[in-house]
């Protein structure tokens, strides 16, 4: 569609990773569920938010990191622990390689200090467009964030 994702598109440093093994967490929990399970998407989205508040998730700035390998190995260890309590088959070496491939993509892109970009960006009299819950939408022109 001719729009330029590399000069365009900025993503937070601070926004987390959907490893295959939370796509995998997800697929196991919503299978042991049986008749009662909750109709999840299987994309990994609770999981990776249990993570997240377990402050032990991988995020988009650890892609730049000299750990980042080592990072997913002890958080790809921990998830096959937690697989390990529900009678669920898988092969993480099957959905690995495209999820590498992805994070080389991604690498290409532009990783941001989230708040001081938009501290900057607002300071200059910029508009700022952001999407909370359920793509509810705020313009923020006056609200500068504390850095």
């Amino acid at each position: 569609m001719g729009v330029d994702v590399k000069s365009k598109l900025i993503i937070s440093k601070r926004a987390h990773l959907i490893l295959p093994t939370h796509r995998l967490l997800d697929a196991a929990s919503e299978a042991s569920k049986g008749k009662n399970k909750i109709g999840s998407t299987l994309k990994g989205i609770g999981p990776t938010y249990m993570d997240k508040t377990g402050r032990n998730g991988l995020r988009i700035g650890d892609i730049e990191t000299n750990e980042f390998k080592e990072k997913y190995a002890a958080l790809v260890e921990k998830h096959k622990q937690l697989l390990s309590f529900y009678n669920f088959e898988y092969n993480l070496g099957e959905l690995e390689p495209t999820w590498f491939a992805a994070i080389n993509a991604l690498q290409q892109l532009q990783f941001v200090e989230t708040e001081h970009y938009l501290n900057t960006a607002m300071l200059a009299g910029k508009k700022v467009l952001a999407e909370g819950a359920q793509g509810v939408c705020w313009m923020l022109t006056s609200v500068l964030i504390p850095l």
